[in-house]
């Protein structure tokens, strides 16, 4: 995209493009209109996506695009009742995929049996950048949605439902459609905390937490949703302190993934 002038602005060293304000605009979108995405709009957007960088040329990652609203339920289901996995025009499901990778083992004398947490992550990371490149490609365009991390639920019924071979798991899913909604943008913490320059500062990195507590508290309160008064660290505490998806790494062995 080409960034235009704007007063204090030159081509040489620009601060802004049309990139960079999709990216400061993005918000869930969970509620879609009636109009379609085309089969083209997809095309144009995963074509785009396959540009996003992968480990050493792996690629190791496959993206499975749902419209039947069949499976969108049965999915949906598994994501514990998300209706908008069910009502997006377009379900993209975001596969950590190892099936060629041991294919060109094989082929030369190897396997997988006993790969590392380093393949896991490679392709699951690979998988997860194809993923947000697809966002913003959407976005760009008009097409918005939210990301679905519970299809980590139940990896193995969600792989059934999408037919994955072995060495293959989704690591995430992504509704897609045009809004029919604006939501409030959610505040994010101060990028004092969060950007570091040269070393990481630990102090920083805790001071913006009691502020960002406040700042979301208020949020929440704006759009008429209760929360506690400590709003982001409660959140946080009552829903991951109690290890979450505790039968994950199991499951994911069971899928070809050993996480050790």
């Amino acid at each position: 995209m080409t960034p235009p002038d704007g007063p204090g602005q030159t081509t040489d060293h620009p601060t802004t493009s049309d990139t960079i304000r999709v990216l400061g605009a993005r918000r869930s979108i969970r509620a879609f209109s009636d109009k379609d995405v085309t089969d083209d709009q997809v095309t144009a957007i995963l074509e785009a996506a396959r540009r996003a960088p992968t480990s050493a040329n792996l690629q190791a990652y496959s993206v499975i695009v749902v419209r039947d609203p069949a499976t969108k339920e049965k999915l949906a289901a598994l994501a514990g009742g998300q209706k908008h996995i069910v009502t997006c025009p377009v379900y993209l499901a975001f596969v950590a995929d190892l099936t060629r990778i041991e294919a060109a083992f094989r082929r030369n004398g190897n396997d997988l049996d006993d790969n590392n947490l380093e393949m896991g992550l490679m392709a699951s990371i690979d998988a997860s950048l194809v993923g947000m490149a697809a966002y913003v490609a959407a976005d760009s365009i008009g097409i918005q949605g939210v990301m679905i991390g519970a299809m980590r639920n139940d990896p193995e019924a969600v792989a059934d439902i999408l037919g994955l071979p072995y060495r293959a798991y989704v690591v995430f899913g992504m509704c897609l459609g045009y809004p029919a909604e604006a939501p409030k943008q959610k505040p994010r913490m101060a990028a004092e905390g969060i950007i570091h320059y040269e070393r990481y500062d630990a102090d920083k990195a805790l001071a913006v937490v009691d502020t960002y507590n406040a700042e979301l508290k208020a949020h929440y309160e704006s759009v008429g949703k209760p929360t506690a008064d400590d709003s982001w660290s409660a959140d946080v505490d009552k829903k991951y302190a109690q290890r979450p998806r505790d039968h994950l790494r199991a499951a994911l062995k069971k899928r070809g993934f050993d996480f050790r």
